[in-house]
């Protein structure tokens, strides 16, 4: 906008035009991306086997493999809830809604997703992958498919003796 001496006028509503004008671009730009489906969010459940249930869909988190272990049995509450300690691990860490990006659709009609809670993760990212979470305590495996990173944190993990790889105090007879 020019005032009456032709100079260009740089005032709060031509800010906000320009403001509202790039907002409405980028939303637009943004916007085959979601309608695609690879990224969604909703208030996760754990199942027995270590799988989600977010909205309906049945999410197995990419890159790992939860292994048969002994259960860890919760008595303080009614009924009794035996879980594999993995699975407890991921009870715990999730608290309510996950965001996950989908890597792969099963014949069976579950998917495979790369999943993240909020929390303390690195300096780099506020949200916790919760596969790299599992991994960094032992309770899981990387398969060869997934990140090296993945790899990396199984390898740490056993080298500490963590999960999985540390020693059984417990045994289920």
């Amino acid at each position: 906008m020019r005032n009456r001496s032709g100079a260009l006028e740089s005032s709060w509503a031509v800010e906000t035009v320009r403001w509202l004008l790039l907002t409405t671009l980028v939303i637009l730009l943004s916007a085959p991306a979601a309608a695609a489906g690879k990224e969604f969010c909703g208030l996760a459940r754990v199942q027995d086997d270590g799988t989600l249930r977010i909205a309906g869909q049945q999410v197995r988190l990419f890159g790992i493999y939860i292994p048969p272990t002994n259960r860890i049995c919760r008595t303080f509450i009614r009924p009794v809830r035996c879980r594999a300690r993995a699975v407890s691990a991921l009870e715990f860490r999730i608290r309510g809604f996950v965001r996950c990006q989908r890597k792969q659709r099963f014949r069976d009609g579950s998917i495979s997703a790369v999943c993240f809670t909020s929390g303390r993760g690195s300096i780099l990212s506020p949200e916790i992958d919760l596969a790299a979470y599992l991994l960094s305590n032992g309770w899981t495996v990387a398969l060869p498919g997934g990140p090296f990173s993945y790899v990396t944190l199984e390898r740490i993990a056993r080298s500490n003796g963590r999960g999985i790889w540390g020693f059984q105090a417990d045994q289920i007879r």
